[in-house]
């Protein structure tokens, strides 16, 4: 069992920067793939950033290519979404999910992503 608490949401003004934060107490977090997903009021759950156990291999949603960076440190545990340059289209709660498979980005529903933590809030006021 993983379990995953995001953190860092909040608000922010269009053009402005937040980074989040998801924490995976455990030994066991270096061997899961780290996932971001946001979902907003009345749409479906979407992938953002994906980033590998080793950190070497990453994945962005072409909509926040060049804005939002993936990281994580497997000393402490903790995956972060860096945001920067936000826009009002991304108010929506994030999740973070892990896996120990990597590319489900795509699917939809639940991804087949074992692991969700509750989600954070990001809410990008115009």
């Amino acid at each position: 069992q993983v379990q995953l608490v995001e953190s860092g949401g909040g608000l922010v003004q269009a053009g402005g920067s937040l980074r989040l934060s998801c924490a995976a107490p455990g030994r066991t977090f270096s061997t899961y793939q780290m996932y971001w997903f946001c979902q907003a009021p009345g749409k479906e759950r979407e992938s953002v950033a994906a980033i590998s156990t080793s950190g070497r291999s990453t994945y962005y949603a072409d909509s926040v290519k060049g804005r939002f960076t993936i990281s994580r440190d497997n000393v402490k545990n903790t995956v972060y979404l860096q945001m920067n340059s936000l826009k009002p289209e991304d108010t929506a709660v994030y999740y973070c999910g892990a896996d120990p498979v990597w590319g489900l980005w795509v699917g939809g529903g639940n991804y087949g992503i074992h692991y969700w933590g509750k989600g954070t809030l990001v809410t990008v006021s115009s």
